[in-house]
């Protein structure tokens, strides 16, 4: 074999190797590893794209009403617009409460009937008027079982006193919170220096059979009336006399038609702020417990307000001429009205037992 036959054989032999190795290199690798991870990455970046770009579910947007009896400077109403702005801030808007005074709306007991219908969201409302739609706050109208404010608020402060609240379901009403609305005095267009005095007098009173009785046990004759009626009433002489707190008996200006006061503070009856059930079923429990926590933080602007106002109340009462009388004794006056406890005092029993041990 000659030399060159050899040289060519061998380069030959190199040749075919080397097309075998490239051969093999595309066998065993079909993609590249490398676009494949892109691939992938690409895939998942678009996919939290698409995560981004889905918007917030927004939550919905409420207008309600707020019915108020008193006038706009009233401690109650203001403390309802300060519920109303805690409930606006926390919500960022989403909520609002439109507070209207000064029986806009409606009185009290009317009121309370288009919250139960749901034709009114909200509304503040002394605890009295509350029994002709929950007998369980027939409590409060009776006489002379709480000692003073500390005395009221360890009760409301209580177990019993959230109970009480809750108790509203039942009648298609939330309630809220409780408000100040310290003690209720009789004051009159006649003198009146003692018991003795209320005998026979036409004494207006809020619509529930407690209160009925106790005038009666107290030798006067109850007059049902709406409270925006009391002034003509007593300037008139449809009735009498009335009863009710300092703030009250001032801002009503109740003061120029009856200026006989007389401190016996028979019955210490808190406000209460209420939502219609109708309205707290659209709300779900996010925007509730918002809506719970507002008056719950609103009971202290409340207070103070209330505290300052009766204080300004009596001096301006005073100022202006009301004859006010202190009762040195109330035990006189408790003994009195002993038959209307002996009367409707048992069916709220459990209520009392927890009122005697709030003192």
């Amino acid at each position: 074999m000659s030399k060159k036959w050899i040289l060519l054989s061998v380069a030959t032999l190199l040749v075919v190797l080397v097309l075998a190795a490239c051969g093999g290199d595309s066998n065993v690798s079909q993609e590249d590893p490398e676009a494949t991870d892109n691939t992938a990455n690409e895939e998942g970046n678009n996919e939290a794209g698409n995560n981004e770009a889905e918007p917030a579910e927004e939550k919905e947007s409420y207008q309600f009403r707020l019915a108020e009896t008193h006038a706009p400077d009233y401690p109650t109403t203001l403390a309802d617009k300060h519920f109303a702005e805690l409930v606006g801030e926390r919500s960022d808007g989403r909520i609002t409460i439109d507070v209207f005074p000064s029986a806009s709306l409606g009185e009290e007991s009317a009121v309370l009937e288009q919250v139960q219908l749901g034709s009114i969201d909200f509304t503040r409302t002394s605890a009295g008027p509350m029994a002709e739609f929950n007998e369980d706050f027939g409590v409060f109208s009776l006489p002379y079982i709480f000692d003073n404010d500390d005395h009221l608020w360890n009760f409301l402060s209580s177990e019993h006193g959230d109970n009480l609240l809750m108790s509203l379901e039942s009648s298609n009403m939330m309630g809220l919170a409780y408000y100040s609305s310290g003690a209720r005095h009789f004051y009159s267009s006649e003198p009146i220096n003692s018991l003795e005095d209320l005998e026979g007098q036409k004494i207006r009173v809020q619509q529930n059979a407690i209160n009925i009785d106790l005038m009666n046990a107290l030798g006067a004759s109850a007059t049902p009336m709406d409270f925006g009626e009391v002034f003509s009433g007593l300037q008139t002489g449809v009735i009498d006399a009335a009863e009710n707190n300092y703030p009250s008996y001032y801002s009503t200006r109740h003061f120029e038609v009856a200026p006989y006061y007389i401190l016996d503070g028979h019955q210490r009856v808190p406000e209460v702020l209420v939502a219609s059930s109708s309205t707290w079923e659209i709300l779900d429990e996010e925007d509730q417990e918002l809506i719970k926590q507002a008056a719950t933080d609103s009971i202290d602007f409340q207070r103070e307000n209330w505290a300052e106002f009766e204080a300004f109340s009596e001096e301006e009462v005073r100022a202006a001429g009301a004859t006010i009388v202190e009762v040195d004794d109330v035990s006189v006056w408790q003994e009195a009205a002993s038959s209307v406890i002996d009367e409707h005092g048992e069916q709220y029993r459990e209520v009392l037992d927890a009122i005697e041990s709030a003192r």
